[in-house]
């Protein structure tokens, strides 16, 4: 479940995510998000509850502790900040 922002004038895309994962993201789904995210040159960006993390590290995907149902946001910025939000969203 997303919801989107998106600032083509600024290049920023914006993303509300929900957690569907019914154990939250824990090592395999940080995995495989960073593996995605690691393709894109675009900076890539998630924040829960004010904390936001580099959304090429696993550690800070993990150091998120998002479960089931937390609400991310995404940002992305860049000229491949759309396919890559894209193909996260994909994810949820």
């Amino acid at each position: 479940m997303s919801a989107a922002k998106d600032n083509t004038s600024s290049g920023v895309i914006t993303r509300e995510l929900v957690v569907g994962n019914k154990v939250g993201i824990h090592a395999r789904p940080a995995a495989m998000f960073v593996k995605i995210a690691s393709r894109y040159s675009c900076d890539i960006f998630l924040e829960k509850d004010g904390e936001k993390i580099n959304g090429k590290s696993i550690m800070g995907l993990l150091m998120l502790a998002a479960g089931p149902g937390s609400k991310l946001t995404l940002e992305a910025t860049g000229k491949d900040a759309a396919q890559a939000t894209a193909e996260i969203e994909d994810l949820f």
